[in-house]
């Protein structure tokens, strides 16, 4: 039976794979599970062992706060807005430019 909790996490946990380059084979093998089982982990059906939860974590390279830290939904516009707003706080200060361009000129 499917949660919200279980849904979130998984589809943190498929993220934060693909934004590393696993396929879902070569990272269920990495952390030791069938293909069809983290399937059903990253689609919020279930759910895992603290075990596989401590492999996941090993093989992504991050805390368990990472892992459970979900994005808040936000519109497009909204965050157009958020961005833009920050960007004429920050006009003025050439150190923040500096920082901010050199993130955005990495995103590319």
């Amino acid at each position: 039976m499917e949660n919200d909790i279980q849904r979130k996490l998984g589809e943190r946990i498929r993220n934060l794979r693909k934004v590393r380059g696993f396929s879902q084979e070569v990272f269920a093998e990495r952390i030791g599970i069938a293909t069809k089982t983290l399937s059903s982990i990253e689609t919020g059906k279930a759910f895992m062992t603290s075990q596989t939860l401590q492999n996941i974590l090993d093989v992504l390279g991050i805390c368990a706060n990472d892992l459970f830290s979900f994005p808040e939904e936000i519109s497009k516009d909204d965050m157009y807005k958020y961005i833009i707003n920050k960007l004429d706080f920050i006009k003025n200060d050439e150190e923040r430019m500096k920082i901010f361009y050199s993130m955005a000129k990495g995103m590319c």
